[in-house]
């Protein structure tokens, strides 16, 4: 909130006696709740005082109300974001590589930097279809989850893979350290996921979820960790964590689906290993079958590194 609608009135003869928050309320369109908060909030003086919500207005009492200006949670807000990496440019779309700690495009309660808010500071014209906060975004990933990604610039390229992610044409590969040996070391985990029952910043394997099919493959078996090479089939959210939790054998680092917090210390991660390495899809100019890779980010390549070394 950086602005204030500064506003006063007289408070007319019709609402003699009438509460103040009630008052605010009717004067200035606002809901009950909203005045109550500004009340307590310091920002009402009736007659030059600060008074309590329950105060009882006269007719002629001078109201004067700073009403703050709230800021769209779902703007954005261009500016330059430190790490992310331009991977492919072309007229139709532009693959980066986006390291932790950002979000595709903004969200309540999320203040933090954002790539489309990147790709805005940058200069980049993004496709305009889809919701505001996210044009162009055909595709999401994690904040926590770093990795390859594809933003449209071009209507047309929105269009066309829009439609490959929903119809499963689009090649998503991860790399995963996981906790244990899975049994068998290949394999396909198809199990449905739904919003937690407890908790709903969390999903799991629900009877009634959306389905959802992971394919995986050891690449590297260690004493306390695998590495996995992991394909999806569904685009779920939090569908690798998920289904890996599901097996018994969690991201390591990944403490809200079950990790060892103790082996987390150890490896020194503050987010899940987990990571988006290839993206391939047909391009949607030339339906040339294209695909972009990224490399492991410095605190997932030191965690495998502990990981090795520990054998």
């Amino acid at each position: 909130m950086t602005q204030a609608d500064q506003r006063t009135l007289t408070v007319p003869e019709g609402l003699d006696g009438e509460r103040v928050d009630a008052a605010l309320a009717r004067l200035f369109g606002l809901s009950r709740s909203r005045a109550a908060d500004l009340i307590s909030e310091g920002h009402v003086l009736v007659d030059g005082h600060s008074v309590a919500k329950s105060h009882r207005v006269e007719p002629g009492t001078l109201l004067e109300v700073s009403i703050p200006v709230q800021s769209d949670p779902l703007a954005v807000v261009p500016g330059i974001v430190e790490g992310i990496r331009i991977v492919h440019d072309d007229e139709s779309i532009v693959v980066i590589d986006k390291p932790v700690g950002v979000a595709v495009h903004p969200s309540p309660g999320w203040s933090g930097p954002t790539v489309v808010g990147h790709l805005a500071g940058a200069g980049f014209r993004i496709a305009t279809s889809g919701a505001s906060e996210r044009q162009g975004i055909v595709q999401r990933l994690d904040v926590g989850t770093s990795g390859v990604m594809v933003i449209c610039k071009s209507e047309r390229a929105y269009s066309v893979l829009k439609n490959a992610f929903r119809h499963r044409t689009v090649d998503k590969t991860y790399h995963a350290l996981v906790q244990g040996h899975p049994d068998p070391l290949e394999g396909t985990v198809d199990a449905p996921i739904g919003r937690h029952p407890k908790h709903d910043y969390k999903f799991a394997v629900m009877a009634d979820g959306r389905h959802s099919v992971t394919h995986y493959e050891t690449l590297e078996a260690h004493r306390f960790a695998s590495l996995l090479e992991i394909t999806l089939e569904t685009g779920r959210t939090h569908q690798i964590r998920v289904h890996m939790q599901a097996l018994k054998h969690p991201c390591v680092g990944d403490l809200t689906y079950g990790a060892d917090p103790v082996l987390t210390k150890r490896v020194g991660l503050q987010r899940q290993w987990l990571h988006a390495m290839r993206l391939g899809f047909e391009h949607p100019d030339t339906g040339d079958y294209v695909s972009y890779e990224s490399t492991y980010p410095d605190d997932l390549q030191h965690a495998l590194d502990v990981i090795r070394d520990a054998d």
